[in-house]
């Protein structure tokens, strides 16, 4: 839209659009090129520099490359051949690991400018509030104010990491999760406080480095929705690789010394010193400057929002969601999301988001999975049958020198179903999708029985599982 737009009543120049989408994440994005290819006149808001939101600024984007990164220069796939020495360069630096991340950014901000204004949407940067339930004022990077107006509205303005007041953040040795994109040096030693998916990821990836990594938590089981032999494969992989555990701690300060090290105390009077501390116990939504309430909206106590199936809010033409609207907060869920949200404000039949769909925790070996986890399965009283391979029973293990890892298969006592697949090791989430495909077509064990998988490949693992299980049978 161009300058010639009406003013609204108070002079300001008022812009009106099909659709307002805030935010360019995965949810945004895909929200609005789904309305745009419906033909509407689509606009969309990001208050950062660039497109692509906390996805390729901070968090998934940043934090796979880095492991990749890691893994690359530590040498970590080849260790189980040569050993546990073996590095492919010896002093890793923090600009090592800055340089490959600034390139993947920048590739994936060209990509998704690409892709919105090949589709025609208008991309707005600025900070957007509510001036009533239907506009959208947004100051732009100079200041100057523009009020947007749309019969639909779509909020995807992600999160940000919790920051308790009695942590003194400095962003140099006591920082959160944002704040490990900046850090100078790598450290010799860093406490993480909060064993979610952030956490280990981190502590796997530091681990890898070789650095001295302890990993507290307030409960006690990490990760408990992980299926219960891949968490304990992965817990013997963390301690034999030297990273220490700290369950049931529930943190009571941080303080930092003259020489810049951290000291972490807890309330059950233990504490750990650290080069870096970093804080991972939880995100909450950016909605806070939106005034929300000139909407009609209002914000759970994590500042995020409460949707239906059809991602609308309780302001039924404005939707929500991505990571603003909770659980499962993963990128792929969240670009169906926006998906299906457009097509609904627009009256346009699509089809919904999937019953099943994979989650893959990127840690150091991966973990990935689909479907129900064995202890479901028992708590809800459902007869099924077991399958595990190891991925050093296989030829492709051997080649590959890989030293954990493993595949479960679960499947229906009576039918045989495809009730859940659990992996954790190399390339975890990448496998899981042949068993989320025989999932969503409703498989069974026969699929894998019979099939016939290219040989060497991890791959094998899933016929492994199979016969493991075809043999209990008979």
């Amino acid at each position: 839209m161009n300058s010639s737009a009406p003013a609204s009543a108070d002079g300001r120049i008022m812009r009106k659009f099909d659709f307002l989408v805030i935010g360019s994440g995965p949810a945004g994005q895909r929200a609005a090129i789904q309305a745009a290819k419906l033909g509407k006149r689509v606009a969309l808001v990001e208050r950062g520099a660039q497109v692509g939101g906390v996805t390729v600024h901070t968090g998934t984007i940043p934090s796979k490359t880095l492991r990749e990164a890691i893994l690359y220069l530590t040498g970590w796939r080849q260790r189980g051949i040569y050993g546990r020495d073996y590095r492919v360069k010896q002093s890793i630096t923090a600009e090592d690991l800055a340089r490959r991340l600034q390139f993947t950014i920048q590739h994936e901000v060209r990509v998704i400018e690409d892709q919105l204004q090949r589709n025609g949407v208008v991309i707005v940067h600025g900070e957007a509030s509510f001036a009533d339930a239907h506009t959208l004022e947004v100051s732009g990077p100079a200041g100057a104010t523009t009020r947007y107006r749309a019969e639909r509205i779509f909020l995807a303005t992600g999160t940000r990491p919790r920051r308790p007041e009695n942590i003194p953040f400095d962003d140099t040795s006591i920082i959160d999760s944002d704040g490990i994109l900046n850090l100078k040096r790598i450290p010799e030693s860093i406490v993480i406080y909060g064993a979610g998916v952030i956490g280990v990821e981190y502590a796997s990836m530091f681990n890898a480095l070789d650095v001295e990594v302890t990993l507290v938590n307030e409960h006690d089981q990490i990760l408990p929705f992980i299926d219960k032999d891949v968490m304990h494969e992965f817990s013997q992989h963390l301690g034999k690789s030297g990273m220490r555990l700290s369950p049931g701690e529930k943190l009571a300060g941080v303080e930092r010394d003259d020489q810049g090290r951290v000291t972490v105390h807890y309330t059950s009077g233990n504490s750990d010193r650290a080069d870096v501390f970093l804080f991972t116990a939880g995100r909450i939504g950016c909605t806070s400057t939106m005034q929300l309430e000139k909407a009609g909206l209002t914000a759970t106590d994590r500042h995020q929002l409460v949707v239906n199936d059809n991602y609308q809010t309780e302001v039924p033409h404005i939707y929500a969601g991505g990571d603003l609207i909770g659980f499962p907060s993963l990128a792929s869920t969240s670009m169906e999301q926006g998906r299906i949200a457009a097509c609904h404000a627009f009256k346009e039949s699509c089809n919904r988001a999937p019953a099943h769909f994979p989650y893959g925790i990127y840690s150091v070996p991966e973990i990935s999975m689909i479907g129900r986890s064995e202890q479901e399965l028992e708590k809800d009283g459902i007869a099924y049958h077991r399958g595990i391979a190891r991925f050093r029973e296989t030829a492709r293990g051997q080649i590959m020198g890989i030293e954990e890892g493993l595949l479960k298969l679960l499947v229906a006592q009576e039918d045989h179903r495809v009730l859940g697949v659990h992996i954790v090791g190399e390339g975890a989430t990448e496998l899981i999708h042949i068993g989320q495909a025989v999932m969503m077509l409703d498989g069974s064990l026969d699929y894998f029985v019979e099939n016939a998988f290219n040989y060497p490949t991890l791959a094998e693992t899933y016929k492994i599982a199979a016969l493991n299980i075809w043999n209990h049978i008979r």
